[in-house]
């Protein structure tokens, strides 16, 4: 039973896998017909690598900007926000109905927030702005962080707030010096989480730019499909690229996500 369960497994991390397997497949072999795609790579052409750097580097560097500039944001709100909502603050009024909010907010459709940022943005001047786009990003991560990290915070042990207290300290005391470093596993899943937000967000560079200025890399693989249509090992070989810093990322912060997702199941 124990070998159906694996066998089991592993045919469905493969057929989950495949696509990135085909994509880095299609890279490696300047196909420029998906239907001359062989199996495997057994003439490796990295030409298509070396026109995705040629004409996507920039807009690799401005999508990074972008998603590091949401984490921060994301977590500059949302860690004093779930700090707040959780019991180890000072109880906040109206507390109960600002998390039924924020759970509602994640049911609303991103096309609906990205229309209306738009006008505001055309008001305000944040149209075709790293800026613009970095708010627009994390306003879908703040929701979300705030929720997982203040699960994560609820379950601080009492007794140590309570000592630091009586010890003299302040609320602000007390969130940076023992909530904030008991939270780093919380903190860690919130940031690698809000900068996957950012990195793949598509709708948000699509509705909020206008012009060549600023252009993030999925917004620049749009294009460059209809520009390259027939360059396909290009196209995946700047999906792979584009690929790599997520994956990195999520291999990096593996341990702290899994503590930081269940940090709040159990007490």
């Amino acid at each position: 039973m124990s070998a159906l369960r694996t066998a089991f497994g592993v045919v469905i991390v493969a057929v989950l896998l495949f696509p990135v397997y085909w994509m880095v497949n299609t890279s490696l072999q300047g196909s420029e017909n998906l239907l001359s795609t062989q199996w495997f790579p057994f003439q490796v052409d990295l030409g298509g690598y070396r026109e995705a750097i040629d004409s996507q580097l920039g807009n690799l560097g401005t999508s990074l900007v972008i998603a590091v500039g949401a984490v921060l944001v994301c977590l500059a709100v949302s860690a004093p926000a779930a700090y707040g909502l959780s019991r180890t603050a000072l109880p906040l009024p109206g507390g109960a109905a600002l998390l039924t909010l924020l759970v509602i907010t994640q049911m609303i459709p991103g096309i609906v927030i990205a229309n209306g940022l738009y006008s505001l943005y055309n008001d305000v001047g944040l149209i075709d702005s790293r800026i613009g786009l970095i708010l627009a990003d994390a306003s879908l991560g703040v929701p979300f962080c705030i929720l997982l990290m203040r699960s994560f915070m609820t379950n601080i042990p009492s007794s140590l707030i309570e000592a630091a207290k009586i010890d003299g300290a302040s609320e602000l005391r007390l969130f940076w010096s023992i909530v904030l470093p008991l939270s780093r596993n919380a903190l860690v899943t919130a940031a690698v989480f809000a900068f996957l937000f950012a990195w793949s967000d598509f709708l948000f560079a699509l509705t909020l730019t206008t012009g060549q200025d600023v252009v993030p890399i999925t917004l620049s693989m749009y294009t460059f499909i209809g520009a390259h249509t027939q360059s396909w090992a290009a196209l995946m070989a700047t999906a792979t690229i584009a690929s790599i810093p997520a994956a990195a990322l999520l291999v990096v912060a593996q341990r702290y996500i899994a503590a930081g997702v269940t940090g709040g199941a159990v007490k």
